[in-house]
């Protein structure tokens, strides 16, 4: 006889599913049964006993996207999550505060603020294009959309490593995967609305509810609106984001879902301050632009639709389209560079140029995937096996004035103010210049198509011993126009490649597993070689070693650790080709740089019956040129051993909270720091940015069943520190002590 026993997992920690399952299996008497554990999406699984030992756990709820039917103790990779309670508790608004959460992240340079640019364990992709993520495991982070919210999100997934075996091109490091808020078949709502300093208005909604004769189909409403200035004078942002999603049961084996992206964001491009060596930083406080260019305008508008059909209990299949189009157009002051740049030589003036940028950005993906698992003899396999085909057309249009050379020993009062669009860091006066008029720098529309097919084999060897293997082919090509040359002239490329994956797990017993794993990975790059030939694919080899503990301390308090050792090699990195026959042409690319990351990651989770919830997050990484070569925005030379770009050595996040009885009413209290180590700031030069380590305060009390408040403090200590930076006069800082005052309504 077979019996079927149903458990919600929502507010269940992702790293403590397994250990859940065990203590309900115990309950039912079901314990000590083989179980395999299923990953979970938004929604209930499902347990089926037969004769009193658990046949399989099937996922009936999401499954999501290259993704098996895998506890997380067998995986043979790292995998961070990040989850909703986290992000609600860390005061989380936005992608990059979410990433600071992890220690194996980086900033990397943002583009005056407009997009989001990460590293994972030291490598990031293209630092003139923004980092590519996953959206539910779609490639949909790609274009020029703004910075992303986190509102629409419920968890963010750190895949470490490279997944090209499985995800197909991606950024050499690792992947970023947000997983987004679906209906989850109920009645709900939360409405939150918060003031800060600086102005700070925001307003929040998520609504769900479910229709239908036979309430069959959910439906979720997520948007936001924000209104900010800022600590920088004249900055000001406006946001507003909306993301609903439909999802129809069309039987029980059979879930469509249906996912809509829209924002919309005017934030004025801010390349924060300039530094000299003898004069230091300018204030933080100084916007270096000009507030009469106006802000930047970025839209979006994207789809994803996705189809879930469960052949039975062992064999599933996903299918999606996804389509995701990007807008950022506006006008900009930039500080200059080197023998443009009058601040180096007085310490207060700073010289700026203008650009012009129209950037537009078409994504679109289609993907099919079987999953589910077999028997050969003693053997047990799980099975994905899938085919997916991507393109990306990229159009930029950038206009250019700049101001001519005066040297680094220039009389500054001898320069003509207009020309130089000069302007004191220490009394600015905005809009005393006319506005250039830029001539042509770059008009360029470029098309990045693939189509992949892949496998994934996952083994049981013994009960104990697993072992993983996988691999990808990528076909590509790309279609490269210059719009600049008369007539327009297009060159056409293709190529293919490889990535296989392989891994070992030993399951140590229920709560501990060593693991092993090697994958290669690659990344299209954009843009040509001085022939018009498309640049050969950025390459990466990847392997590491570890362990998870996923249990009970001193069999009551949930908690997680795992530690891996990796490293991780990459080639054809982008550096300026001077041969020269390229020289004679021009300013070029050549993918000829090597460089290597070796390093060491700690992740723990701990959550008591008490309330005192710890997450804490730790990586050691040493990223490194392996060979020497002159650096492809400004020609200076890299030399073997000079670190990656904003990449600390020593990172850490730990977030700390409690709950606590106020006057018959339920609190909670919660601490954070984010430790980021000294950093190279400018790639082949000595310009270092200091470590810091920023405190966050919260603290929140329940009214009612229905009504919270909540404070937020962020930089507690007002220290002074700086994110990220592209070179000396480009350099992100942080922002100083603010608070946050929220008040949500649930039910």
């Amino acid at each position: 006889m077979n019996y079927f026993y149903s458990y919600t997992m929502k507010g269940v920690q992702p790293s403590q599913f397994s250990k859940f399952l065990r203590e309900k299996l115990k309950k039912q008497a079901f314990f000590p049964a083989l179980v395999f554990f299923g990953l979970l999406g938004n929604g209930n699984i499902i347990l089926a006993q037969q004769n009193d030992s658990i046949e399989s756990i099937f996922v009936t709820a999401e499954r999501r996207a290259y993704q098996g039917n895998f506890d997380s103790l067998e995986n043979p990779t790292s995998v961070q999550m990040i989850d909703s309670q986290l992000l609600k508790e860390a005061g989380v608004l936005n992608l990059n505060d979410a990433l600071d959460l992890s220690a194996s992240v980086a900033r990397q340079n943002n583009f005056g603020g407009l997009w989001n640019s990460f590293s994972v364990r030291g490598f990031s992709g293209d630092i003139n294009l923004p980092s590519g993520f996953l959206v539910n495991g779609f490639n949909a982070g790609k274009g020029f959309g703004g910075p992303r919210d986190i509102v629409g999100i419920d968890s963010v997934e750190i895949l470490k490593g490279p997944r090209s075996a499985l995800f197909g091109r991606g950024e050499p490091g690792g992947s970023i995967n947000l997983l987004t808020k679906r209906p989850e078949f109920r009645v709900s709502g939360d409405f939150k609305a918060s003031f800060g300093k600086w102005n700070q208005t925001r307003l929040e909604a998520d609504y769900q509810t479910v229709v239908g004769e036979s309430e069959n189909i959910g439906i979720r409403l997520v948007g936001f609106t924000e209104d900010s200035e800022s600590f920088r004078d004249t900055v000001e942002t406006q946001k507003v984001g909306f993301y609903p999603s439909v999802a129809l049961s069309l039987s029980e084996q059979t879930k469509l879902t249906y996912e809509l992206e829209f924002t919309e964001q005017e934030i004025p491009f801010d390349r924060g301050v300039a530094y000299s060596e003898k004069f230091g930083f300018s204030p933080q406080s100084t916007f270096s632009g000009e507030p009469g260019d106006g802000p930047i305008d970025t839209e979006v508008l994207g789809h994803q639709l996705e189809l879930q059909h469960n052949f039975n209990e062992t064999w599933s299949l996903l299918a999606g389209l996804g389509y995701r189009d990007t807008e950022f157009k506006g006008s900009a002051s930039e500080p200059n560079f080197g023998g443009r740049q009058s601040y180096f030589n007085d310490g207060k003036t700073l010289s700026r140029f203008y650009r012009f940028r129209d950037y537009e950005s078409e994504y679109s993906v289609v993907r099919a995937e079987v999953a589910g698992e077999f028997s050969s003899g003693a053997l047990r396999h799980r099975l994905i096996f899938g085919s997916d085909y991507d393109q990306f057309e990229n159009n930029q249009l950038v206009l250019r004035y700049r101001p001519g050379w005066f040297g680094p020993n220039g009389d500054v009062s001898a320069l003509d103010p207009a020309k130089y669009l000069l302007l004191d860091v220490y009394n600015p006066v905005y809009g005393q210049h006319p506005q250039p008029t830029p001539g042509p720098n770059t008009d360029r529309k470029e098309k990045l198509g693939g189509l992949g097919i892949y496998f994934q084999d996952q083994i049981d060897i013994t009960e104990k011993f697993q072992i993983r293997f996988g691999m990808r082919w990528d076909d590509f090509d790309q279609d490269l126009t210059n719009l600049r040359s008369t007539p327009a002239k297009t060159v056409s490329t293709s190529d293919s490649r490889i990535s296989p994956q392989f891994g070992a797990v030993y399951l140590v017993n229920d709560d501990l597993s060593v693991y092993a794993s090697y994958g290669e990975g690659f990344r299209q790059q954009s843009g040509s070689d001085f022939k018009g030939n498309q640049l050969d694919s950025n390459l990466t080899e990847s392997s590491e070693i570890g362990f998870k503990f996923e249990g009970f301390i001193f069999d009551t308090i949930p908690s997680s650790l795992s530690m891996a050792f990796f490293k991780v090699n990459q080639s054809n990195i982008l550096v300026n080709d001077n041969r020269p026959e390229a020289q004679a042409v021009g300013w070029f690319s050549a993918s000829a740089g090597e460089a290597e990351s070796t390093g060491l990651e700690i992740d723990a989770v701990l959550e008591t019956g008490s309330g005192l919830n710890l997450w804490f997050s730790y990586a050691y990484t040493d990223a490194e040129f392996t060979n020497s070569n002159p650096d492809t925005d400004f020609g200076a030379q890299i030399d073997a051993g000079d670190q990656m770009i904003n990449s600390p050595k020593n990172q850490a996040n730990i977030q700390i909270s409690k709950l606590l009885p106020l006057g018959g009413l339920e609190a909670q209290l919660g601490a954070g720091a984010v430790y980021t180590g000294e950093r190279v700031g400018w790639t082949a030069y000595d310009f270092y940015l200091p470590s810091y380590t920023s405190a966050r305060l919260f603290g929140q009390v329940e009214l009612s069943d229905s009504w919270t408040v909540r404070v937020d403090v962020d930089n507690v200590f007002d220290e002074e520190f700086y994110t990220n930076s592209y070179a000396d006069v480009w350099v992100e800082p942080g922002a100083p002590t603010r608070w946050r005052f929220s008040a949500s309504y649930s039910f």
